[in-house]
């Protein structure tokens, strides 16, 4: 059945063109509020007592690099990006260019991904739906083992406004009540530094959780 789930979403993704609306379901009009969002919320970690360095970054699910170039680049001196999908990656190469804070681009599924390097910020934006809650825990226990000194995972998800998972057959994803997040989280070893809700988007998506987590 996971091997279906996993198949399925590719091939939805394989047939998605590499374009800010495409990644974004077609709601790429709200693109520059969702960074707006976020840097405001990396601008927050970044201030914290005990902050994250600034070496190196991690944009998992990285699609055609619309995070990393608009939002981490600026940051971090390293940027490397984990995507499944080929022409994603050859876009996001593309749209960077040859910025030389552009690091490892990996071409590999997030439930298959072992991180090697050592990461200040690991940024996982529209993606954990993909995973079932088993690979998500396994991949997110990875993440907390590859974290820098005061090194953070920043999760950024739709969140279901019920108490239900819910399930989309047309991109093969799970949208996650919040109860179960913080029970993944939980399971991973990882605990809740700061949240915030995304502002400003439409009213008829899911709400949109920023969560900074760090090792308990």
């Amino acid at each position: 059945m996971d091997n279906i789930f996993y198949k399925d979403a590719a091939r939805y993704w394989a047939n998605v063109p590499s374009t800010i609306d495409g990644v974004l379901g077609g709601f790429g009009h709200i693109a520059d509020i969702d960074i707006a969002g976020s840097k405001q919320f990396l601008d927050h970690l970044l201030s914290i007592d005990t902050p994250p360095a600034t070496k190196r970054a991690l944009d998992c699910g990285a699609g055609i690099g619309r995070v990393s170039k608009n939002l981490l680049i600026p940051y971090f001196d390293k940027v490397d990006l984990v995507e499944q999908d080929e022409k994603f990656i050859n876009t996001a190469k593309q749209t960077i260019g040859d910025d030389i804070k552009l690091g490892i681009l990996h071409h590999v599924g997030l439930q298959n991904f072992k991180p090697q390097e050592k990461y200040d910020v690991i940024w996982c934006q529209w993606v954990l739906g993909h995973l079932n809650d088993y690979d998500l825990i396994g991949f997110l226990e990875r993440c907390r083992q590859t974290l820098a000194e005061n090194g953070l995972v920043v999760i950024k998800e739709n969140i279901t406004t019920s108490d239900d998972l819910e399930y989309d057959d047309v991109d093969s994803s799970v949208t996650r009540p919040i109860k179960l997040m913080l029970k993944i989280f939980e399971e991973a070893n990882l605990e809740i530094l700061r949240t915030e809700i995304q502002t400003g988007f439409p009213d008829d998506i899911y709400p949109v959780h920023m969560f900074a987590l760090k090792p308990s």
